[in-house]
């Protein structure tokens, strides 16, 4: 028996309106894709491509057709937006003095970025590793946890993404990256129900202008907790600090899974891949999850995407001194551990993210986003929650009986592209929305008018059936 892959983070793109949307492209753009499609190799999330795109330019990319779009997805990568001219002219400046350095050597950029990197990130996390990408990081930060634990179990949260590698698929949660003909996956690898209150697994959920209190998360605490001290042989918890979906933990409850770590001598790994570097409001997403001035420092922080300025793929490990313990090892030994223009991205990602006190703006830009989407809430009763932080924030579609409505969501979704919006559609339902931390709040009104007017057009199509796309002739 095949099985069938279920809802993911990202959309599948196998629905029949995006058959009547690759109808509509222009023959220059048809020729495109089906020349890509003829040469690369498929993947559930990643094709059949929408459309090809020409240039990008701030909060903006631009179809080979001339279409302006407003990127609300990104991959998360795009906090300093497109073509960040200060990004640019320091890439050509580095390219042009040192574009690359062998391992066994150093630069002063390589140093000068991981120094950078200690800085902004919270006391006691002073030791880096930069790869070219999250999921190379992640599996990093598992090999690191091992040797200082000598464990390797691991315990992590069902429907998280950790990336694509074998280790990083297997902490991770979602059945369309560790199910199916792959398997099997490293063994050890516990999973504990998912972050969310409004579909809590162990209570009765409750809406975003419901209380929002330390009980919604108790029994998901004290489960980890079990399971950490009965199983008393694991490695590292890992865990997105808030989903990117996006998903926030209670309150106080990080406080109480940094207690359990402690207790069971476990580490604790955040992977802020999507959600750190200003996305939130904060630097990084568990910033937020301080209770009294009380910080949650994880052992080991893992940062990607957004770390290259939307231009160069960088993500970093970045861990506490104690747990450097793989000098006889060789855990990360990447052809571009300490590459310049890797480095130099992200030195300078992080100086204009500091210079243009883009974290500020997220955080008064999210206000603004969430009255918007709260104010669609009142008017679409088919908007069941309204939720984020920062320039990271998410529209929950329903049915009448409070069930997931996938079928208005991906509605929704190809009517706003229509009108020049592009976001993602996760877990098949939500609306997930994350523009670029330098947009201009006429943009992000702008974005808000197109999904209202994308509601009403969604609202009054029928419902539409799920096929597989045509095979390319």
């Amino acid at each position: 028996m095949t099985l069938a892959p279920t809802e993911s983070e990202s959309d599948t793109n196998t629905g029949d309106r995006r058959q009547d949307w690759s109808l509509q492209r222009s023959p220059d753009d048809d020729f495109v894709l089906r020349r890509d499609a003829a040469s690369y190799l498929k993947q559930a999330v990643s094709t059949p491509c929408l459309t090809s795109i020409e240039s990008a330019d701030g909060a903006y990319i631009f179809g080979s057709d001339g279409t302006p779009y407003l990127d609300f997805h990104g991959n998360s990568s795009h906090q300093i937006g497109y073509g960040h001219p200060k990004l640019v002219n320091a890439l050509k400046q580095q390219m042009a003095t040192l574009p690359f350095v062998p391992r066994r050597f150093t630069s002063g950029v390589s140093v000068e970025f991981a120094e950078k990197l200690i800085e902004v990130t919270p006391d006691g996390l002073d030791r880096v590793l930069m790869t070219t990408g999250g999921s190379d990081a992640i599996e990093v930060a598992l090999k690191i946890a091992r040797a200082a634990t000598g464990r390797f179990k691991t315990v992590s949260f069902w429907e998280s993404f950790h990336g694509a590698g074998f280790g990083a698929a297997s902490v991770g949660g979602e059945q369309l990256f560790r199910s199916g003909p792959i398997g099997p996956l490293l063994t050890g690898t516990e999973h504990v129900p998912p972050l969310g209150c409004f579909r809590d697994r162990f209570g009765p959920g409750h809406r975003f202008d419901e209380p929002h209190t330390a009980e919604c998360g108790r029994p998901l605490a004290e489960l980890i907790d079990y399971v950490l001290k009965t199983q008393g042989d694991v490695a590292a918890l890992i865990a997105e600090p808030m989903r990117a979906v996006p998903e926030m933990a209670a309150p106080g409850f990080w406080q109480a899974v940094r207690r359990s770590c402690d207790e069971a001598g476990t580490l604790l790994i955040f992977d802020e891949i999507p959600t750190g570097l200003g996305r939130t409001g904060t630097m990084f997403a568990h910033e937020h999850e301080a209770v009294d001035g009380v910080p949650v420092t994880p052992d080991i922080l893992v940062l990607g995407k957004g770390l290259g300025g939307g231009m160069m793929p960088v993500a970093a490990v970045i861990a506490r001194a104690e747990l450097d313990v793989g000098a006889d090892w060789a855990f990360g030994h990447y052809t571009h551990e300490k590459n310049p223009m890797m480095a130099r991205a992200g030195l300078t990602t992080l100086e204009i993210i500091e210079h243009e006190g883009l974290v500020e703006r997220s955080a008064e830009l999210g206000l603004v986003a969430l009255e918007r989407g709260r104010a669609l809430a009142e008017r679409f009763d088919a908007i069941g929650d309204v939720r984020g932080r920062g320039l990271l924030f998410g529209l929950e579609l329903v049915l009448p009986d409070g069930s997931p409505n996938a079928d208005l969501a991906e509605g929704v979704l190809y009517a706003a592209l229509r009108r020049g919006l592009s976001f993602k559609t996760t877990m098949g339902n939500v609306l997930t929305l994350a523009p670029a931390l330098t947009i201009r709040e006429t943009d992000l009104h702008r974005a808000f008018d197109i999904l209202e007017a994308s509601f009403a057009d969604a609202l009054a199509a029928p419902l539409r059936a799920t096929v597989a796309e045509p095979p390319l002739r």
